[in-house]
This record gives C-alpha cells, structure tokens and sequence, in this order.
C-alpha cells in the first residue's frame, strides 16, 4: 500500500480527473493518490498502475473504461454520461487517466461534460508520459545549446489528411510524439519532407518508466524499421531530435536490475517534511 486510506468525508458529489502519471505508481501527486484514496467511485483507464488499485477503499465502486487500439470497453460519450450519473448520485468520483487529464487524455471533454451538467469538478495534474517517458530513457526534452523548445504532438493527428503544418514541426528541436506508433513511418517521411535531416537521432520508449520500459535509438530515417524490429507497440513514446544522443551520457533507469522494494510512503512522516519544509 502507497498510503493510509481515509473515509470520505464531502457530503456533495464532485467530480476529480486525477492524472496517475505515466506508469509508475509512485509517480502519481500527493494530491491524486489522497483523492483515490477517499473516493466513493473510481473509473479507471488501462495505462495506470496495477498498484494503484490497491490504495481504493474496499467499499468503493471500480469501473473499468479502458481504451486501447481498435477497442474500447467505453465510447467516450458513454465515459461522460457515466461521470454525469455518479457525481449526481452524490458520489466522490475519481476518474483515473494515465499520463495528465489534459494532455491528449480528453479530460478537456469529460470535464466540459460535467460543466454543462452544473456539476462541480476538480483537475488534478498528473506527470505526463510526454516528459517522463523520455525522462526515464536519459532524454532531456531540452537542453542548453541543443534544444531550447519542443513540442508535443499525437500520431493520430499526423496523418496526411490532418492539415499538419509539418514545415513547422521539422523546425522545432525536439518532437514528442505519442499514440504514434503506427504512423511513425508516414510521420518520418513528411518531417524529411519538409527539411528534418535524415540523420536527426530519434528514440521510441515503450511502457516508459515500468520495468516493462524498452528503449529503441536510431535515426528519423531508421526508426521505423527499427519500431518493427524490436516489435514495439502502443503504449509508447517518441522523441525525434539531437537530444536523443544525450542517452548515451544520461541512461540511468535500469528496468532489468533488480531493484530492492521501496517502503510504502508514510504519511504523517510525509506531511511533516513538507510542512518542516
């Protein structure tokens, strides 16, 4: 267990997106893991953490809603209308999004459901897989003298029918591409298209920072045979520019070691060393 579990004590029903992070149960925010553990219903996705199952209270509701390609338990209308329902019902509802809420995570669309609902709702941050995949990999996003922006985009929008400014993105240092996996191949093609050099350092992270996490180097040019090779698949992450190289310096995450057991958090300790600063 990550914490100690509390009863809920708001008498009105409200509505929490809470962001789980991107894998790694331990990187889910004080405040996320606080709110799942008080929760009356917890509606749940497929890319959060096994372990943070464990911290719902026993008498709380699970509701599965996992996505995952060419398959969905829930439409996402279905997903609102279910939101709508619980906090109406009066429930403390959590709704469980791997990654951010925000961040290609249609919390904007849950949140605008239970907005038009008059209903009250809360957005919790969670750390993105955008930034914590290549984290995990030694990838900085960005760098001093190397890369001074990026951007954050999704393969599904990269389509040739999209209306991608692709001109812009081969500019930008440092692309970040999620749910890009089976595109990555056309994607590649139009960013050399459009002036990316062929021999830019490109990386696919998949189950980033799980002791799943597999890592792939190559080049824009090569990346996408190199993604068929290593047979990667969704969920996963890439990073297409020169800061990729740093891994080679800054590959610290060893998911294959065998590492010792963490302690659960302890959260009296916790709130002391936060308030003694």
């Amino acid at each position: 267990m990550i914490g100690n579990q509390a009863a809920p004590t708001a008498p009105h029903g409200r509505a929490y997106l809470v962001g789980a992070g991107p894998g790694d149960a331990e990187l889910i925010t004080v405040r996320g893991l606080r709110l799942l553990q008080r929760a009356d219903v917890v509606i749940y996705d497929r890319l959060i953490a096994p372990a943070l199952l464990d911290e719902i209270r026993p008498e709380a509701q699970r509701i599965f809603v996992g996505k995952q390609p060419h398959y969905h338990v829930s439409t996402q209308a279905e997903i609102n209308q279910l939101l709508v329902a619980q906090v109406r019902a009066g429930h403390q509802v959590v709704r469980l999004k791997g990654g951010d809420p925000f961040v290609f995570g249609r919390g904007g669309e849950e949140a605008l459901a239970l907005q038009a609902a008059g209903l009250p709702f809360e957005i919790v941050p969670g750390v993105s897989s955008a930034l914590a995949a290549p984290a995990y990999a030694g990838i900085p996003v960005t760098q001093r003298g190397v890369a001074t922006n990026f951007a954050v985009v999704t393969g599904h929008a990269c389509t040739d029918s999209s209306g991608t400014d692709w001109d812009a993105l081969a500019r930008i240092p440092t692309l970040v591409i999620l749910m890009g996996v089976s595109q990555f191949a056309n994607i590649a093609k139009q960013l050399m298209a459009a002036g990316r050099a062929p021999e830019t350092p490109a990386a696919a992270i998949q189950w980033g920072s799980t002791p799943q996490q597999q890592v792939v180097c190559a080049t824009l040019a090569t990346l996408a045979a190199a993604i068929q090779a290593a047979a990667i698949e969704s969920p996963a992450t890439i990073v297409v520019g020169e800061v990729v190289a740093l891994r080679e310096q800054l590959a610290w995450f060893q998911p294959e070691a065998a590492l010792p057991a963490q302690p659960p958090f302890h959260w009296p300790l916790l709130e002391r060393a936060i308030h003694d600063g």
